[in-house]
């Protein structure tokens, strides 16, 4: 029968078991909580860079933007894929052939001279509503307006999707001009970004969607309410009329088709026709 003295050191033993457990515990919670704390840091700033360069893509985009949001790098198999590399002008615009063409059908970049001055109406008829645009033809505006007028002209956006909504403060978007509805098509060519640096996206404005600076195509978004502050690199090009705003309103309210905050929206757009008032 052991002694009293082996009793009390046998406890003392079990206790400092019992400690040491405890502390390897907590330790193992200590280092657990750091690395969930780092993980989600990282997440959230990844998240929050996505958002943004998606606009650039899906986007996407082209970020971006994505989004990503205008043709991305691949292999030139899409229409017109034998102009690859190729170049026109329109004045001072240069477009240059990259073979991405997602529309099924080869459409020419605008070439020649072209307006320089004023605005092109646009009228975009939608599943959802009627979009009224006011395009500038002027200043760092002119070649993107100079493309999505040719792009409207030759058909390109009839029967395709808007495949983007982002519905967060400070990116509230519609994004369009995908006919593959996948946010990384395109026109078959691209042209360089136009920008000053200054460039602000409160609501009402139209802006070119990119995956990068130079490779502007056919997608664009449309600024339900003040987005990107601090990230001039999307070309200005015009303006939405107050009835257009009152339809992105309506679908910047039914959500995003998955309850996030950016995808597709619930409320499926599909552009209907493109029509330009010369």
């Amino acid at each position: 029968m052991p002694s009293n003295k082996q009793r009390r050191q046998a406890a003392q033993r079990h206790l400092q078991r019992q400690l040491e457990r405890r502390a390897e515990l907590a330790r193992k919670r200590r280092r657990n909580v750091i690395v969930v704390a780092a993980v989600t840091a990282v997440a959230l700033v990844a998240g929050a860079v996505l958002l943004i360069s998606a606009l650039g893509g899906d986007d996407d985009d082209t970020t971006t933007a994505e989004g990503s949001s205008s043709p991305a790098a691949g292999p030139t198999t899409g229409p017109g894929a034998e102009r690859a590399g190729q170049t026109t002008t329109a004045g001072a615009c240069t477009y240059t052939y990259d073979g991405q063409g997602s529309s099924g059908i080869a459409v020419d970049a605008p070439s020649g001279d072209l307006p320089t001055e004023g605005t092109a109406a646009t009228t975009m008829t939608t599943s959802a509503g009627t979009i009224g645009l006011s395009l500038d033809r002027a200043g760092t505006a002119a070649c993107a307006t100079a493309s999505f007028v040719s792009l409207a002209q030759q058909g390109f956006f009839d029967g395709t999707p808007c495949h983007r909504l982002t519905t967060s403060p400070g990116l509230e978007v519609l994004q369009c001009g995908d006919p593959s509805g996948e946010g990384t098509g395109g026109p078959g060519y691209s042209f360089p970004t136009q920008v000053t640096g200054t460039e602000t996206y409160p609501r009402g404005v139209i802006a070119m969607a990119n995956s990068g600076q130079g490779t502007d195509g056919s997608q664009f978004f449309l600024v339900y309410g003040d987005s990107l502050e601090g990230n001039p690199n999307y070309t200005v090009f015009g303006t939405i009329d107050e009835p257009g705003l009152g339809v992105l309103d309506a679908i910047a309210a039914a959500g995003v088709d998955d309850g996030s905050t950016d995808g597709r929206p619930a409320t499926p757009v599909t552009i209907e026709s493109m029509d330009v008032v010369p």
